[in-house]
């Protein structure tokens, strides 16, 4: 009996690289009848394809997988990070540019923060960014309700339990005092739901304004509220380790490993 696995990539992966959905929702298209693979309608996620197969979403083939790219986006407050809201609220994908691509979130900023917020039009990228083992700091500028001292922070700074979820030691630094506020940083390398909010509550502070600055290498930096501004392809190729083609941008001429350039700007009216 042979062990050798499967030639190609997993169905559900290769719909994720073309842009066309993230893998989970590729396997939501499978399960619903909409994918075919050499005319045949698949209804299970658990089949592997090589770029011999012609595989069809919705009655299009599947073009060739774009390269991954990456955006970063400065997210208002108020707006959701989802494709659709069951509450009919506005999202992200309401105030980007007409002309970007399809994208989806690394990770989530919740209605009310705002900050940086990276957007990939690869899944494979996008998973890769968000697993805890990549370890990099996600740093923040916390305005937070009450007079805190340093020592206030002390039990956030050793990892705190919060209604039985574990949160990992943060790195929390007190910045200054502004009437009945004070402003902090804060940095953490999980980043779940609500991390900084439930643990800045778990010591008696209520946090009115959350604005996020920097997610690994990559920094907020000017970009104004709603903008958008894509990374360099050398750029993305020099912190993640992208392919070597990545290196050269549509116009042949090779990306300078400088600050990443405004790309796309939300139209003001």
């Amino acid at each position: 009996m042979s062990t050798k696995p499967p030639e190609g990539d997993r169905i559900a992966k290769v719909i994720a690289r073309a842009g066309i959905a993230s893998r989970r929702e590729a396997e939501r298209l499978i399960e619903a009848g909409r994918v075919t693979v050499n005319g045949v309608r698949i209804t299970r996620a658990a089949l592997n394809v090589t770029p011999a197969d012609k595989v069809v979403v919705d009655g299009r083939a599947l073009d060739a997988p774009e390269p991954a790219r990456l955006w970063l986006y400065h997210k208002p407050t108020g707006l959701v990070t989802t494709n659709r809201d069951e509450q009919g609220r506005a999202t992200i994908y309401d105030d980007l540019p007409e002309d970007l691509p399809r994208v989806m979130s690394v990770g989530r900023l919740d209605l009310n923060s705002e900050g940086l917020l990276l957007l990939t039009n690869d899944g494979t990228l996008k998973r890769k960014l968000e697993l805890p083992s990549t370890g990099w700091l996600r740093r923040y500028r916390v305005r937070v309700n009450g007079r805190p001292t340093d020592a206030t922070f002390d039990p956030l700074r050793k990892g705190i339990t919060v209604n039985g979820e574990r949160f990992q030691g943060m790195m929390v630094t007190l910045d200054r005092q502004q009437g009945a506020n004070a402003w902090i940083t804060v940095s953490i390398r999980e980043g779940k739901n609500r991390e900084i909010r439930r643990a800045m509550e778990a010591v008696g502070l209520s946090v009115n304004r959350l604005i996020r600055v920097s997610y690994g290498p990559f920094q907020l930096g000017q970009l104004k509220p709603g903008e958008v501004e894509e990374i360099r392809p050398r750029v993305l190729r020099d912190q993640l380790g992208m392919p070597q083609e990545a290196e050269v941008e549509k116009t042949g001429k090779p990306a300078r490993p400088t600050r990443p350039k405004p790309q796309r700007r939300r139209r003001t009216t």
